[in-house]
């Protein structure tokens, strides 16, 4: 049988919008396009049709155009399973800083991803991103992806002295990391939705390895209250989700949203040991790559669970929360 496919020879890395250009699309469509949040050629050509025609100025047959011309840039057929275990082969893992935490991640933190962390309060969800936004910058030889972090706080946890600290721990000027960390305060879930758009552009002039979201269902419990508007929260979310998705396609970037979590009204039942369970419902569960599940232990230390992965087999592991991030137990360590 043939392994051979129709290829599309497409430039590693995603291309800008500008470059749409060179196949006859007008210097002012383009515009129109980046205006809208479409900064790639991926981004158009993984859009549907009738949400380009919404961008004004675009028309029907225009919109036919742009995206006949983005297909030529971007492979969007088949190809073979030996081809997408290469690419997957070569994809970067950020370092939580936690041996124990890695082994479980099958080595970190993984790029062109969604990463859910949920749990309660103090199990280190906002601890463990502030760490990443300091590891992801880190060189790849030292668990890092040599990228900068963009991170939205919904909750106003955001600390930079925390930021410091672990950049201390491995020796990095903590001036230089700080800069290196693009922070952004999302005070609606609307507001949430367009510092995409603007993390969007920038990536598009710069290198980022990390997005963070801490976290992705806050505003959206208070902003979309009652039975009544479920429904409509559902679909918000879902369309933020899908947003998180292409960027993390289109940049290769990894990306790590925190979470709540809720009692369940059958928590009694015998058969359920643990009746908390993430917010979000089922929309949430799917656009996660891996579900990370943070409990408390004893002291500073804390459990991580893999609750969901396509690849990663259920499991635990310990880590400690420490003056300087996130690292294994102390008498593991020794």
């Amino acid at each position: 049988m043939s392994q051979e496919f129709d290829q599309v020879e497409i430039a590693t890395g995603p291309s800008l919008i500008s470059k749409l250009q060179e196949c006859g699309i007008s210097a002012t469509d383009c515009q129109k396009l980046e205006l809208a949040g479409y900064h790639t050629i991926e981004s158009v050509a993984f859009t549907p049709k009738k949400h380009l025609m919404t961008v004004k100025g675009i028309s029907d047959a225009k919109a036919d155009v742009i995206l006949q011309e983005s297909s030529k840039f971007v492979s969007m057929g088949f190809t073979t399973a030996t081809e997408v275990h290469a690419r997957r082969a070569d994809l970067i893992s950020v370092t939580t800083g936690s041996r124990n935490l890695d082994t479980i991640l099958g080595g970190g933190i993984e790029t062109g991803a969604i990463t859910e962390l949920f749990g309660e309060f103090r199990t280190g969800k906002s601890q463990i991103c502030h760490q990443l936004a300091v590891t992801c910058q880190l060189p790849i030889s030292m668990g890092g992806a040599e990228g900068k972090c963009l991170y939205i706080d919904t909750e106003g946890t955001f600390r930079p002295v925390r930021i410091l600290a672990v950049a201390e721990r491995y020796g990095l000027n903590g001036q230089d990391v700080l800069d290196n960390v693009a922070y952004a305060r999302a005070y609606n879930a609307d507001h949430q939705q367009q510092l995409l758009i603007h993390a969007s552009a920038m990536m598009a002039e710069s290198k980022f390895a990390l997005l963070i979201i801490d976290s992705a269902m806050n505003l959206y419990r208070t902003d979309f209250s009652g039975r009544g508007e479920l429904s409509a929260r559902q679909m918000h979310l879902a369309k933020f989700l899908r947003n998180l998705m292409r960027l993390a396609d289109e940049y290769g970037i990894a990306v790590v949203i925190t979470n709540q979590v809720v009692a369940q009204v059958d928590g009694a039942n015998p058969y359920n040991p643990d009746p908390k369970k993430p917010i979000g419902g089922n929309i949430l569960a799917h656009a996660s790559t891996t579900r990370l599940f943070l409990k408390k232990g004893r002291a500073t230390t804390r459990v991580a669970k893999i609750y969901d992965s396509p690849c990663l087999p259920e499991s635990d592991a310990t880590y400690n929360i420490g003056a300087d991030g996130i690292g294994d137990p102390i008498d593991e360590e020794a």
